[in-house]
């Protein structure tokens, strides 16, 4: 009885079977099938690979919080060198020429930075390449003594409070008025003609951070006239960046450039030299480095090859139907035109 029993179960199971086997005596191969498999299994191959290598990959995602932190501190650090031969001796050291190898530096930071405003994911390229090690820092100041030593270079970093502010570059001594902030030179009739072209090598906010490059990097303003006016409006946003290999808080910031010569004889008001103006956004980006799960390529390596599978099955049944009825109908015409030439 309970072999019985068993029998009947062995069977029901066997016609729940999905995949019914059949018998190698009623299989029939063919070159096409062959060929069709062949291409199967070379595709399969590729796509497992192409797959393999998206797992092994990250990518970057960006969130957007606002940032509850007013009491720390925020680091400014610059580096800028501004032509400076009407300026005091004391203040002359280095050439405002750079050197062969920081030429080439611009030129290469210039062409990210053109990249970087038409494409965003290049910044993504940067920060992984950076991470890895793939990418190099800037060229290092050459403060030797040269033969024209016509320029001033400013570097070095300050610490400030999470509020808007300025900072700026003019001729004359400090004095706070009853007005503000003022320079003893700007209280004087006579104009003073001063040039105040100038590069900024670095200038950033928060803690540095490798493959990050700031939108004023590298900036150049060359001119002839005298007692220009230049003006940086600045942005800045949080960030904090979490990948696999660094943890850090930085701020990125947006600019926007504004230049005018300053005459008061023509109605220009102001005060000429180079003046950084910063603000401080309320929202804070949180970047985060993400990866593939393992059971999602699972899934999607199952998914490839199941569909190869059953798209090239019904491709070669369509192809060999279409081909059996094309040969039947040679067939067939070439018997009717035996038929006809019997006759």
């Amino acid at each position: 009885m309970k072999r019985l029993n068993r029998r009947n179960t062995l069977n029901l199971v066997k016609e729940l079977d999905a995949f019914p086997k059949v018998p190698e005596s009623y299989v029939e191969t063919s070159a096409f099938g062959g060929t069709v498999s062949l291409i199967v299994f070379i595709l399969m191959a590729l796509l497992t690979i192409s797959e393999f290598f998206v797992f092994q990959d990250s990518w970057l995602k960006y969130e957007y919080e606002v940032d509850t932190d007013f009491t720390s501190k925020l680091k400014i650090k610059i580096d800028y060198i501004f032509y400076a031969l009407e300026f005091p001796y004391s203040c002359l050291g280095v050439s405002f020429e750079p050197s062969p190898q920081k030429k080439l530096w611009y030129q290469i930071l210039h062409q990210i930075q053109n990249r970087l405003r038409e494409e965003r994911s290049l910044q993504d390229v940067l920060f992984k390449s950076a991470l890895k090690g793939y990418f190099s820092d800037p060229v290092p100041q050459n403060d030797s003594p040269s033969n024209s030593q016509n320029a001033c270079r400013i570097h070095g970093q300050i610490y400030v409070i999470k509020v808007a502010g300025t900072f700026h570059i003019t001729l004359g001594k400090p004095i706070d008025t009853i007005r503000g902030h003022a320079h003893f030179a700007s209280l004087i009739k006579n104009e003073v003609a001063l040039n105040f072209s100038h590069r900024i090598d670095y200038l950033s906010f928060g803690n540095d951070v490798p493959g990050h490059i700031n939108p004023l990097d590298g900036t150049e303003k060359i001119t002839l006239e005298q007692n220009m006016l230049f003006q940086y409006f600045i942005t800045v946003v949080p960030t904090k960046l979490h990948t696999s290999g660094v943890s850090v808080n930085m701020h990125q910031f947006s600019v926007t450039e504004r230049e005018r010569v300053v005459s008061n004889k023509k109605g220009s008001h102001g005060v000429s030299g180079i003046f950084i103006k910063y603000k401080l956004s309320p929202l804070m980006v949180r970047v985060r480095e993400e990866h593939m799960p393992l059971s999602v390529f699972l899934v999607r390596l199952c998914g490839i090859v199941g569909g190869i599978f059953s798209t090239s099955g019904l491709l070669h049944r369509l192809i060999g139907y279409f081909v059996d009825i094309i040969c039947c109908c040679f067939r067939l015409g070439a018997d009717q035109s035996k038929e006809v030439s019997h006759y």
